[in-house]
């Protein structure tokens, strides 16, 4: 077989070391501009769904008053929730989102802090008995999201 001179011995396709490096190098450069603005976005999102995580379960608890046309008390210490249909010294509501003693726990170590009282309670209407102003904490960064309970029993993340 007779090999074509005007053709080169080297096959020229694919990326030179100098070109690997320097994309290399890119995409370093580029990692490091964008690890911290991530890690605070993972920070803030956290922090934002332990309040929404909140926010759902006392909202649960309001639906469970109107459903069953019935006052509940919704008991918060620390990272648990405590649902109780019929008053604040009933038994605790166990079904979804409950363990066994019926206690809902906040993920990821979320603290809750209170602005007044330790509970809230929701007429059969849906309306709170009085207003009061949660605040999660992350137990990380420190940092805080207030959820809000209106007399109207409207549940909102601040």
């Amino acid at each position: 077989m007779v090999r074509d001179r005007m053709r080169p011995l080297v096959d020229e396709r694919g990326y030179s070391l100098a070109e690997l490096l320097v994309l290399i190098g890119v995409i370093a450069i580029l990692t490091i501009i964008s690890v911290p603005t991530f890690l605070s976005y993972i920070q803030s999102s956290t922090l934002q769904a332990g309040a929404r995580e909140l926010a759902t379960a006392i909202n649960r608890g309001r639906q469970l008053a109107v459903s069953r046309n019935t006052t509940v008390c919704i008991q918060l210490s620390g990272t648990a929730i405590t649902l109780r249909p019929g008053g604040c010294a009933a038994t605790p509501y166990t079904g979804p989102g409950t363990d066994g003693n019926g206690v809902i726990r906040l993920t990821n170590g979320m603290r809750v802090s209170f602005g007044a009282g330790s509970s809230v309670v929701f007429s059969n209407l849906g309306a709170a008995a009085t207003a009061n102003t949660f605040t999660v904490t992350n137990p990380v960064t420190n940092l805080t999201r207030s959820v809000v309970v209106s007399a109207s029993g409207q549940v909102s993340i601040q």
